[in-house]
């Protein structure tokens, strides 16, 4: 019987890999249906977060017309919602004698993409790696395909984005990665109005390179600006530039375009995690913020730059401070902070840093922190911000590239062992 069962767990990955090359992301639940029967779950729905991360949405067969209690699902006080928040499979509420139903998140490397609602014949450990697997698969081919579905973009979407919008969404890089040295989480809002800030993250070896840029205004120029900024940035580090060597292939750029009539602001950084040296440049930015311990608060120091495309001639200057494993690096932009409200009162720098530090304390995964983060922000201005609010968040988890269980820890990534961790591990503690 065990084998019977394992073989038809590897029956129903190598069936819907082999469908998965030529198959539009439109047939996916179709062809889930028919070949997860083989590992033997008799239903299988895919929910897709929204770009808010406020809502899990159904990916439903063509023409199908799923009930509304199926097909939009909070994710705030709900059981589903809780699964996604802390990636871990999760038993559907309402069971039935002689099934198994349950909710399982959907996470490409960390990057959580939604939820599964699985329904087992069986109910073991054989049946939940099973589907652990098949959550695992599905999100791989979700992430190859969304780039070319409109199917998914529209499911993601709960009101149209604005043409910034648009273009900054498909010039960044997804909003979570993690390895066995660091974490990375970024948020942005108004998630359907951005225009202007941009982030980006990327891996060179032992190298981290961290970039957050706001751009003046807050329009399609302003977006226009951005990207112009991000591609510069992008292009220059790809030949091998330092961080004052960027900045200056983004200032040559915008004043090449703009002639001094447009600017952008930022931070460009480097974490070396082999020793856990953070270097940056601060071009006309708020200085970065370091989150130690749960509770130590520093912000990073260092003669600013002129911002980008203004050409005032003030030298950049490459700044370091030495990490500890465990602390979070913290960029952020003044929409964060600065935005006022109808009575005048700001978000501010000291409630957005204690924010930060009690979620720290509470032990979340970094980009539930951010998700939490935002909601914040946005319930304070009553979800109406004039400006772009963006964070990009990155914890040093140490220099080992196989330290893979804390990674799940601090990630929220699915996995077999993740309650045996969790149970070794208080709330809060680190390891590294």
């Amino acid at each position: 019987m065990d084998v019977d069962r394992e073989a038809g767990g590897r029956a129903m990955l190598a069936g819907l890999l082999d469908a998965g090359h030529l198959m539009p992301l439109d047939a996916l639940p179709e062809k889930v249906g028919v070949y997860a029967r083989a590992a033997g779950f008799t239903d299988v729905l895919i929910y897709v977060a929204d770009l808010h991360r406020q809502g899990l949405h159904l990916l439903a067969n063509p023409g199908e017309a799923p009930p509304d209690s199926e097909r939009h699902i909070r994710i705030e006080g709900t059981v589903p919602g809780q699964a996604y928040q802390y990636g871990r499979l999760t038993p559907v509420t309402s069971q039935e004698a002689g099934r198994s139903d349950w909710w399982v998140p959907l996470v490409d490397g960390t990057e959580r993409l939604g939820l599964l609602r699985v329904r087992s014949a069986y109910d073991d450990a054989r049946a939940r790696e099973d589907a652990d697997r098949l959550a695992g698969l599905l999100a791989l081919m979700i992430a190859a395909k969304r780039v070319s579905s409109d199917t998914l973009a529209k499911l993601m979407r709960t009101e149209p984005l604005s043409l910034g919008a648009e273009m900054a969404w498909n010039l960044m890089p997804p909003r979570s990665y993690a390895d066995g040295r660091v974490v990375i989480a970024a948020s942005l809002e108004p998630a359907y109005r951005i225009s202007g800030d941009v982030y980006e993250y990327a891996i060179d070896g032992p190298l981290v390179h961290l970039t957050l840029l706001d751009a003046m205004g807050h329009d399609i120029a302003a977006g226009l600006c951005g990207a112009l900024a991000l591609g510069a940035c992008r292009n220059s580090r790809r030949q091998g530039a330092g961080l004052v060597a960027k900045g200056e292939a983004v200032e040559a750029a915008l004043v090449d375009q703009y002639d001094q009539r447009r600017y952008v602001t930022g931070i460009l950084a480097i974490l070396d995690t082999r020793t856990g040296e953070l270097s940056w440049v601060n071009r006309g930015h708020h200085p970065p913020i370091i989150i130690r311990g749960n509770r130590w608060i520093r912000h990073l120091e260092c003669p600013p730059a002129h911002p980008m495309g203004t050409n005032l001639g003030l030298a950049g200057t490459v700044c370091r401070e030495q990490l500890q494993p465990g602390d979070r690096i913290v960029l952020y932009t003044d929409g964060i902070t600065e935005a006022r409200r109808a009575d005048d009162g700001e978000f501010g720098l000291e409630r957005f840093t204690d924010f930060l530090v009690l979620r720290h304390a509470e032990g979340l995964p970094v980009p539930e922190t951010l998700r939490r983060l935002m909601q914040a922000v946005l319930d304070y201005h009553d979800g109406n911000l004039q400006d772009d609010a963006t964070v990009l968040m990155c914890e040093w988890l140490g220099p080992a590239l196989d330290n893979t269980e804390p990674a799940a820890v601090l990630t929220g990534l699915p996995s077999r062992d993740l309650a045996t961790v969790h149970s070794t591990i208080e709330p809060g503690s680190r390891r590294s």
